[in-house]
C-alpha cells in the first residue's frame, strides 16, 4: 500500500466533470483526463469507493460534496472514484437526487490499475474506502482506509487537511485558530 511521504505513481484516467449528469452538455463533454499531473501546484483529497450504485457509498459522497466550498478554499482538489466506468458515473448521478450535478469530479479506473498499484483493491475485486491527502508536490500526508462496511467522516479529513497546511505542531483535535505546539 501507498504510503505517508511516498509520491503518486504516474496514471491517466477518465473523469467525469462537476455538474455533468450526461455525456455531453451544451456541446461539452462531460469527460476529461485525470492524471498524476492534473491540478499542478494545488493539494488534491483523492477518495476510494466499493462501487456506483451501493448503499454507503452514495452516503460518503454527499458529505465529501459538503465540504467541496471549504476544500477549495484551501487550494484543494476534491476527487471520488471507483473502478466502475465513466458511463456508470454518469448514470449514478442522473439516478439518485443526492448525486444530481455533483459538485466534484468522479474518476474511472474500470481496469483498476491505479486501485491496485496504490495498494488499495479488496479481495473482493473493488476499492477499499480510502482518502488520500497529497500535497502540491504530489506526495502523499495522509492515508486512511476503512473496512468495505464501514463509512468514512469527511469533515476529519477536511481538519486533517487543515492541519497539514497549519505550518507546525498540531495537538489531538486540533482545529483551525488554536495554538501551534512548540
Amino acid at each position: 500500500m501507498i504510503g505517508i511521504g511516498e509520491k503518486l505513481p504516474e496514471f491517466k484516467l477518465v473523469s467525469v466533470k462537476p455538474g455533468f449528469n450526461d455525456p455531453e452538455e451544451s456541446g461539452e463533454s462531460a469527460f476529461e483526463e485525470f492524471s498524476d499531473s492534473s491540478f499542478s501546484g494545488k493539494w488534491k483529497v483523492i477518495y476510494f469507493y466499493p462501487k456506483d450504485f451501493t448503499f454507503i457509498c452514495p452516503t460518503e459522497i454527499i458529505e465529501f460534496a459538503s465540504i467541496n466550498d471549504e476544500l477549495e478554499k484551501k487550494d484543494c482538489v476534491l476527487i471520488g472514484g471507483s473502478t466502475d466506468n465513466e458511463f456508470c458515473k454518469l448514470a449514478w448521478r442522473r439516478e439518485h437526487p443526492g448525486l444530481n450535478k455533483l459538485n466534484h469530479r468522479s474518476f474511472a479506473d474500470p481496469q483498476g490499475k491505479l486501485t491496485q498499484e496504490l495498494g488499495l483493491m479488496s479481495d473482493e475485486g473493488v476499492a477499499y474506502r480510502a482518502t488520500l491527502i497529497v500535497d502540491t508536490d504530489n506526495v502523499v500526508q495522509h492515508i486512511c482506509v476503512n473496512a468495505l462496511d464501514t463509512g468514512r467522516n469527511p469533515q476529519e479529513t477536511l481538519r486533517t487537511l487543515e492541519s497539514l497546511q497549519a505550518g507546525g505542531l498540531t495537538a489531538c483535535n486540533w482545529k483551525p485558530g488554536q495554538e501551534l505546539l512548540g
